[in-house]
């Protein structure tokens, strides 16, 4: 049973372009790197990348599906950071 949530090394490897991709070598700045794409937020992929490396994973898809799911968002990458906000206090409780 494959986990969903990590790609193998081949797969990383195959999307993988020197040119754009140059300061990436491990899976977490990978994710970070998407998903700051994906939300619209290529300036702050940094905070992405830290996220990916200090956040559990299942908060950071959490939210993402959180953000995907949200109709006519202006801003997604402020809904992420709320939304991750709201649900690290919830475990905390």
């Amino acid at each position: 049973m494959k986990n969903k949530n990590f790609h193998s090394l081949k797969d990383i490897l195959a999307s993988f372009n020197p040119t754009q991709d140059k300061y990436i070598s491990r899976e977490f700045q990978d994710y970070g790197y998407h998903l700051a794409e994906e939300l619209n937020d290529l300036e702050h992929k940094a905070l992405y990348m830290k996220l990916a490396k200090e956040t559990p994973r299942f908060l950071l898809e959490k939210t993402r599906n959180f953000v995907k799911d949200a109709y006519q968002v202006k801003n997604p990458a402020r809904l992420f950071m709320w939304k991750l906000q709201q649900l690290k206090k919830e475990i905390k409780k």
